[in-house]
């Protein structure tokens, strides 16, 4: 898959004779009905003969117009929506620049200086996607526009607990902890990358050693709690248990929110190491515990817990 960066106006351009089929939005965690959108596009391209593509913003459009401070974090970054589009035999991923110029182009001047200049000559968006100034352009218009020699599909929502799959239906999902609702919506377990730093190693002193992670982008993170997990470090996937929050036994005044996971039968040192990390089930909320037994005694029935959802107690 190629991924090629787009600033309006478009000066040198990727010209491809082939045609394409694009799927638009900005598809921030890639979720089932993102996944509907982009499919019809792949589908398309190849009853067509032409090449699939899908086209994203960088940064998130209501960043840059200062409506969006949640926006600031995302399900999947860049490097981890690539590899779903990639998943979903995109051939070509358009990454548009967002910018104040780019902002204030009128809906013509998209489908004209941007799209047709692209060669596009399939279009597929969702059913609530809006282009051009103050989003002036809806997908009707995009059809009307496109006319007559791009052709334009118009993908309708689908609904989960009489809900529109939605990024922001995940984020709060996952903001409550709802972990099992997050999954269903993205098809898939919702997960993070990040690096494995050091911590304080009192985990080690306390018989549940963890890797510390340190997120490598600005992911949306879970509520705090205990969570099951798998994790996937050099090539091999294991079970555990994670803890997202301050540590309130330990820490004595606030800080920012950590993770550390225990990983069952692991011994290796991975200071440094990439890691990946699938929420499977929240366990329980944090709590601060009287003393330290108390704490290592809940850490071993989380443990147990988290085995027995996995079938390896």
């Amino acid at each position: 898959m190629e991924t090629i960066y787009l600033q309006y106006p478009l000066t040198e351009l990727p010209a491809d004779k082939q045609g394409l089929s694009i799927a638009i939005g900005h598809f921030d965690g890639v979720h089932r009905g993102h996944q509907n959108v982009i499919a019809q596009a792949v589908s398309e391209a190849k009853r067509k003969g032409l090449k699939s593509a899908v086209m994203t913003f960088s940064p998130h459009p209501k960043e840059v117009l200062g409506q969006g401070d949640r926006y600031y974090s995302s399900l999947t970054p860049f490097d981890a929506k690539a590899a779903q589009f990639a998943e979903l035999g995109v051939d070509i991923v358009f990454v548009m620049k967002f910018d104040p110029e780019f902002s204030a182009i009128l809906p013509q001047q998209f489908v004209d200086e941007v799209l047709r200049k692209l060669n596009a000559r399939h279009i597929v968006v969702g059913f609530d996607f809006h282009f051009g100034f103050k989003g002036q352009g809806n997908a009707e218009m995009m059809c009307q526009m496109c006319a007559p020699d791009i052709n334009v599909d118009i993908i309708e929502p689908l609904y989960e607990n009489d809900k529109k799959v939605s990024s922001t239906y995940i984020r709060e999902a996952l903001e409550l902890g709802s972990i099992d609702v997050a999954a269903k919506l993205l098809g898939r377990p919702y997960e993070l990358e990040g690096t494995v730093v050091h911590g304080d190693g009192r985990g080690r002193t306390i018989g549940f050693p963890t890797a510390n992670i340190e997120m490598s982008e600005r992911y949306v993170a879970p509520r705090l709690g205990v969570f099951a997990i798998t994790a996937e470090v050099a090539g091999k996937s294991y079970y555990g248990v994670l803890n997202h929050g301050m540590k309130p036994t330990f820490n004595k005044e606030e800080i920012r929110p950590v993770m550390e996971a225990h990983l069952f039968d692991f011994h290796q040192s991975i200071y440094g190491e990439s890691i990946r990390i699938r929420f499977h089930a929240f366990i329980r909320p944090e709590q601060k515990f009287g003393s330290v037994q108390e704490l290592i005694a809940q850490i071993g029935n989380d443990a147990e817990s988290v085995k027995r959802l996995f079938g390896i107690a």
